[in-house]
């Protein structure tokens, strides 16, 4: 049976893009596992076979569009471009919901049991990973590199310095921020 694995990365920073990716094998890779139990050598070794032995889509939804339309319904965009784009008999995602989207079967911690959304769950975050570390070339103040977008206490602190960069989701508001930056 042909499965497509689905999995995201970016659903709760305050900063940068959602990353959604699925991948069908058409090779075996080896060596995988959930992309937040292997170093960021180990995922960056692995991004590279895994595109090499997969058929795969990667949809990027930047920090706009989350605003626009909501995180929930970027997921779903995201959902349905990869059913469009790549051909299975089983769509499996990552977690405990559908998003009601056709033909997505969920699965709680699939990222850690079934090697395709494993395989996604690494294209996304080292996809992700990558354009905030590029961010953080355009932003060097908010330390994207370091911490991605999400939350951390530094990231909070030059929020509160330096205000909101271009990238900041501005309908993630964090309460340590309001009422001054939003």
């Amino acid at each position: 049976m042909k499965i497509c694995g689905i999995d995201e990365a970016g659903r709760g920073p305050l900063a940068g893009p959602l990353v959604i990716a699925g991948v069908v094998f058409t090779k075996r890779v080896y060596k995988l596992d959930d992309s937040k139990k292997l170093s960021a050598q180990m995922r960056e070794k692995l991004y590279e076979r895994i595109v090499n032995a997969a058929v795969y889509k990667i949809v990027i939804i930047d920090n706009e569009i989350i605003d626009q339309k909501g995180i929930s319904a970027s997921i779903i965009q995201g959902l349905r471009d990869i059913i469009c784009a790549l051909e299975a008999q089983k769509y499996i995602f990552d977690g405990n919901s559908k998003f009601g989207v056709e033909k997505i079967e969920p699965v709680i911690k699939a990222d850690q049991n079934i090697k395709e959304v494993m395989a996604a769950s690494i294209l996304a975050k080292v996809t992700r990973d990558r354009i905030m570390c590029e961010m953080d070339k355009l932003y060097p103040e908010y330390g994207f590199c370091e911490h991605k977008g999400y939350g951390t206490k530094k990231h909070i602190e030059a929020m509160k310095k330096f205000g909101l960069c271009p990238i900041h989701r501005k309908s993630f508001r964090p309460k340590a921020l309001q009422p001054t930056l939003f």
